[in-house]
């Protein structure tokens, strides 16, 4: 509850006036013990305590009536946000939740949270009159003022976006308004608790806390969660695109919210450079990934398109964009001593006809630079590099490569990112070193994107080399050893392998490990050249260099003009061609947890109301002090049935009848 005129709550000590008079008039009363008196006072004191009690509620009625008066005079509101709480504010710093996530509908209900929202808050504020507005949402970031509660679901920037949010800096950026803003503020925040949005491992909340409270006058901090449990929904989201020949390889992952295990029968259109085709798919489970091959026309070397599903629970997570280039050949270096172990990964490398690869050998005794201009991959077999071959592979690296280090022949104290190879181990006689245990959902050994596993536990070695240093283990022998590791260096990543693919060492030339191991890091590779038709909405890359306009190309939806920096689309910046996607986390199911909201916020005496109301229609703050009305009317008129004489009791007394006796 709120009151609309607080400074009138000064009159409840007013309700303390009947008590005040009943107290003065005790004391004009004195005392005066009388024998005679004592017959008749014994003969009345059993009803005295009758007598005492209606007194006292003739009192509580005086006195509820007065208060009752007072707050109806006060204007008091009840509702769901309002009735927290707390009187008028003079201002109130709206953070609003404008993530993809926010457009998911609720079980049962017709409009998605951020309509839910924007409604909640318009009741809320219609009858604070002279209250100030000021809107911070998530995709600009910035703060607005906004003129009137009622337009508030008819700008711009309270539209849907495909963005992703980040509420600690949002309230970061709140507590710096405020601190140029005095005055009595309340900072409302209305988002969904998606927890990667959140960010509770952020220690940017620290600062949050401690600039809200070091503000001179702390604001009241309010959340709001709206709608419960939302609908089902099918997701679908791009995970790869990158051309080869004359196809496009589109990885896609499609998952479901429901926890229904049965198969579902999906419709998937694919529009490319205008041209639709639809194809049926059976989900199983949760989660479905699947790679699928689109035709390049021959006449359109660059193009776009999407891939979309039927709209359900949340309508900004049905369709997925890319875009295309000219082919370019995938070219990878081998750098080794010529050899069997040479020769297996030139072949798993480059496989005749797959999709224009090609690889470039170079023996590491007679090489002194490298040239990794249009190189996706690099497969190293020989000492680890020193040097200026150090640095020309640390850049590649850092500009988004990927290369793979194989044990070497010969024994080396050479050490490259922290990393260097042990000395060489041999099996015991008639035994093998057998790979043991592995990650099946990371790494080069990952399990494809249908879930089926690499049968590497049929690899096994006569010899090996550990790989020692700092780096994240991702297979271990069954001894517990080190086989594969993994170094990140900023977009690029380093592996270090321990065996070779030559007989005398294992049977790594099988290929049932070496294929996939060398095509993945390939693929991941040549990612970066591809990369530049791929962004998330929000980053860096999806805005427009100096210079350069924004044009959308794509006719998807609905899109709207003043919001198009924030919707998903294919969107023309000068002369390049950008597919800009939703960003991975809004796909993130996870809700915060009521405990660890209570942790980021803690000190801020902020109050969480979940509204479970599906409808946009919910009433907003209701005027009460009618209520108060009636219960001062019902007060007054108990108090005066209360004060009415008590009837006494009637003798019969006719005339010519005598009196009845009296008893001595």
């Amino acid at each position: 509850m709120t009151f609309l005129q607080q400074s009138m709550l000064w009159g409840l000590f007013a309700a303390s006036i009947p008590i005040i008079i009943h107290l003065l008039n005790r004391r004009r009363h004195k005392t005066v013990m009388w024998a005679a008196m004592q017959f008749l006072l014994k003969a009345t004191r059993e009803s005295r305590g009758k007598k005492k009690l209606r007194h006292i509620l003739i009192l509580t009625c005086r006195t509820l009536g007065v208060a009752a008066l007072v707050t109806a005079a006060a204007r008091p509101l009840m509702s769901g946000m309002l009735g927290w709480g707390g009187g008028k504010p003079d201002l109130v710093v709206l953070i609003l939740d404008r993530s993809a996530s926010m457009e998911a509908t609720p079980m049962n209900g017709t409009v998605p949270r951020r309509d839910l929202a924007l409604q909640r808050v318009k009741g809320a504020l219609g009858d604070l009159q002279g209250t100030r507005l000021v809107l911070i949402d998530s995709a600009s970031g910035q703060p607005q003022e906004v003129p009137s509660p009622d337009v508030l679901d008819r700008i711009s920037s309270t539209a849907a976006t495909d963005t992703g949010a980040d509420i600690s800096t949002l309230a970061g950026r709140a507590a710096e308004f405020l601190t140029e803003t005095p005055g009595r503020a309340e900072v409302w925040i209305a988002s969904d608790l998606q927890k990667s949005n959140w960010k509770p491992e952020n220690d940017r909340w620290t600062s949050v806390r401690a600039a809200l409270s070091s503000l001179p006058q702390p604001p009241k901090l309010r959340v709001l969660s709206l709608g419960g449990e939302p609908s089902p929904n099918q997701a679908i989201r791009l995970l790869s695109s990158h051309r080869a020949g004359a196809q496009l390889v589109l990885d896609i992952e499609i998952t479901r919210s429901d926890d229904d295990a049965a198969p579902v029968n999906l419709p998937l259109t694919a529009t490319l450079n205008g041209v639709r085709s639809t194809t049926n798919l059976t989900l199983a489970g949760q989660n479905f990934r699947f790679r699928k091959l689109l035709p390049v026309p021959p006449q359109e070397e660059s193009g776009y398109g999407w891939l979309s599903i039927p709209g359900d629970g949340n309508l900004r997570d049905n369709a997925a964009f890319f875009a295309y280039g000219p082919a370019r050949p995938i070219k990878s270096l081998l750098v080794a001593p010529p050899g069997e172990a040479a020769n297996y990964i030139a072949i798993a490398a480059a496989p005749a006809g797959h999709g224009g690869q090609s690889i470039e050998r170079l023996d590491s005794a007679q090489l002194s630079r490298l040239d990794t201009d249009g190189v996706a991959a690099i497969f190293w077999a020989a000492p680890l590099p020193a040097g200026q071959l150090a640095e020309t592979l640390n850049r590649f690296l850092i500009d988004g490569g990927e290369v793979v280090f194989f044990a070497p022949h010969g024994e080396s104290t050479a050490e490259f990112l922290g990393v260097s190879w042990s000395a060489l181990t041999t099996s015991e006689k008639d035994k093998f070193f057998i790979l043991d245990s592995w990650d099946h959902d990371d790494g080069l050994l990952r399990d494809g994107l249908d879930g089926s596993p690499i049968p590497a536990e049929r690899f096994k070695a006569l010899k090996r080399r550990l790989p020692e240093g700092e780096a994240t283990a991702l297979a271990r022998w069954d001894d517990g050893k080190t086989f594969i590791t993994r170094r990140v260096v900023e977009r690029g990543t380093a592996w270090f392998v321990g065996s070779q693919p030559d007989y005398t060492w294992s049977n790594l030339g099988d290929a049932d490990v070496l294929l996939p191991v060398t095509q993945r890091a390939v693929a991941e590779g040549a990612k970066r050249f591809d990369a530049g038709y791929l962004a998330d909405i929000g980053s860096r890359s999806a805005v427009p260099r100096p210079g350069e306009s924004r044009t959308r190309l794509d006719d998807y939806g609905a899109p709207v003009p003043s919001n198009e920096a924030f919707e998903a689309g294919i969107q023309r910046f000068g002369e390049r061609v950008l597919a800009l996607n939703r960003p991975d986390i809004e796909d993130d199911p996870e809700i915060l947890a009521t405990e660890t909201l209570k942790g980021i916020l803690q000190g801020t005496g902020y109050t969480l109301f979940e509204d479970q109301n599906v409808s946009a229609s919910a009433s907003g703050p209701s005027d009460i002090w009618r209520a108060f009305l009636v219960a001062m009317l019902f007060f007054l008129i108990s108090e005066a049935l209360l004060c009415l004489p008590k009837r006494q009791s009637q003798v019969d007394h006719q005339p010519g009848r005598p009196n009845p006796p009296v008893k001595a």
